[in-house]
């Protein structure tokens, strides 16, 4: 690949990441959403959120689970309860990487 296809690649992806960030801070006053919009946009981080997790969780080499000894499964159920059970967020992740390494230095999984 030619070194001034790197170069407009750069300097293509920063135009694009300047105008997409200043793009609200141009308007003299605020801009008002619908509220079906700002309804969705509650959801927003969850939905992105599950989207980046769960195929981690459930995938590897891009198939399902084939077992049972993984020990994704089961921090994601210890850390799961724990945060039902506390709601915070430290202890979610404490717990759920304590299971984790527990099971895979431990058992090997």
């Amino acid at each position: 690949m030619p070194q001034w296809y790197v170069g407009v690649g750069i300097a293509g992806l920063a135009v694009v990441t300047v105008l997409a960030r200043g793009f609200f801070l141009a308007p003299d006053r605020e801009i008002e959403l619908p509220a079906w919009a700002l309804q969705g946009l509650r959801y927003a981080p969850i939905a992105a959120l599950v989207a980046v997790i769960a195929p981690e969780i459930v995938l590897t080499n891009g198939t399902l689970l084939a077992t049972w000894a993984d020990a994704r499964i089961y921090a994601v159920l210890v850390a799961t309860a724990y945060f039902w059970w506390r709601r915070g967020i430290l202890g979610t992740i404490l717990s759920g990487t304590a299971v984790l390494l527990a099971l895979k230095i431990g058992l090997g999984w």
